[in-house]
């Protein structure tokens, strides 16, 4: 068992976050590709019905004439991870509401697995035995269960996974892969925007092996199409005062900052020691930052109106509600499972990764299996979730170019420059390539 305090282990959301949520996070895959196009990648799927053990095409556990058992395995200790159950049951709510799939309404059977490995690996273990498939997990310890669903190929993980050896599995697909590299589009949209600024840029690392990974991506793009980094640190989880930092940066001189790949808790006590240090520098956000409660935390919207913010999904926070109406399904449903719940990023993830699921189940036939399911997987080559995401590849465990342009205008996150909704592209834009670093 972790020997962290609750303190720590609250603290240590900022690691995660800046894997799991950077607009185009790494895995561990192995690929001699260095871009792909526009939509979709189109990689060969690491999951295929060949891949599927024939014992679960007669594996109907969990499985009855009126319902469908499913699990969900997160942690939940200290509030970390609430969101993504109450977005799976959401999502389960509202397609339950409409007859369910197939006949069947979806059962979300929740554990909590304390934050231990142990608890994870526990929790996976059950739903072997009680459930046709586990749904939207998120959890740092989800490697522990990830050795279970190793040993058991027959078992369908629908979540998103962290631990880069899991989500490999073939049996484990995620509504938004993590691959390596990153998507040029941002970084170039930034350099026509500011030619200047982007000659003295300055970035903030959590201090993890992961965050490392995702920001070699990132930082191999900058610098290849013309950015220049004068100013680049790495922070212990732990750390609550940038004002070093913000010294530092300001001292070096530099114009445009990076912030993209911080959790609103670490990125607004960034902001809030620009402010007092009178240091006002481009600041660019990105998903792990993208909060509802990123304003009020930083100290108003004087301290975050003009930044930017780009990200591979769309303001499911609000901001896109009238326009897609899958948001507004969304952010309705999540507040009918859960009263007054501030929805967050894992929330979404719960919501799409059930959604997944669903569409699945839909397709694995009137006599659902465990194998049926997971060949109904393997042929998912495009999700949405409803325009909720930009494009993205289940089957190939592969991301897209496409991404979003958004501000903070008057505290609150505003689309720019960014396609109409009703365009071909639904709104996101589709401009260069997905990029990754030779030799991932």
């Amino acid at each position: 068992m972790r020997s962290l305090s609750w303190k720590s282990r609250t603290t240590a959301l900022g690691m995660v976050l800046a894997v799991a949520v950077g607009a185009t996070a790494c895995s561990s895959t192995t690929s001699s590709s260095t871009t792909t196009t526009s939509g979709s990648s189109s990689t060969t799927a690491a999951g295929s019905s060949s891949s599927i053990p024939a014992s679960a095409f007669n594996d109907h556990t969990g499985v009855s004439s009126t319902a469908v058992q499913v699990a969900n395995v997160s942690t939940l200790s200290a509030g970390l991870f609430k969101g993504a159950q109450v977005g799976v049951q959401a999502y389960a709510n509202y397609i339950n509401s409409t007859g369910g799939v197939n006949g069947r309404k979806i059962v979300v059977n929740n554990a909590d697995d304390s934050f231990t490995g142990a608890g994870n690996k526990q929790g996976t273990q059950n739903a072997l035995q009680n459930d046709l498939a586990l749904v939207g997990n998120f959890s740092l310890e989800d490697s522990f269960g990830g050795s279970v669903l190793a040993q058991n190929p027959g078992v369908p993980d629908v979540s998103q996974v962290l631990d880069h050896d899991t989500t490999n599995l073939p049996n484990v697909y995620s509504p938004v892969p993590l691959n390596d590299g990153w998507q040029e589009g941002p970084i170039q949209y930034f350099k026509q925007k500011f030619p200047a600024e982007v000659k003295a840029v300055g970035s903030l690392l959590a201090d993890s092996p992961a965050a490392a990974q995702t920001w070699a991506g990132e930082e191999y793009v900058m610098k290849k199409v013309g950015y220049k980094i004068i100013y680049q640190n790495t922070y212990p989880i732990t750390q609550s005062d940038f004002t070093q930092d913000v010294i530092a940066m300001k001292n070096a001189g530099v114009k445009i900052l990076f912030i993209d790949q911080m959790p609103p808790n670490y990125a607004s006590s960034v902001l809030k020691a620009l402010t007092q240090q009178n240091y006002h520098p481009q600041v660019v956000l990105g998903a792990a930052t993208y909060s509802n409660s990123l304003v009020s935390q930083s100290g108003g919207p004087a301290a975050v109106n003009g930044a930017y913010l780009a990200q591979n999904s769309s303001l499911y926070l609000g901001g896109d509600q009238t326009d897609i109406p899958a948001v507004g399904q969304f952010l309705s449903w999540v507040q009918k499972a859960s009263p007054g719940f501030q929805p967050d990023l894992f929330t979404m993830y719960g919501w799409i990764s059930c959604q997944l699921f669903a569409e699945a189940l839909k397709n694995a036939g009137s006599n659902p299996s465990r194998g049926s399911v997971l060949q109904a997987l393997s042929k998912v080559t495009t999700f949405t979730g409803g325009n909720i995401v930009a494009p993205t590849n289940p089957a190939a465990k592969s991301t897209s170019n496409c991404y979003l342009i958004g501000k903070v205008v008057n505290g609150a996150f505003q689309r720019i420059d960014d396609p109409a909704v009703s365009s071909s592209t639904n709104g996101y834009r589709c401009d260069y390539s997905y990029v990754k670093k030779p030799g991932t």
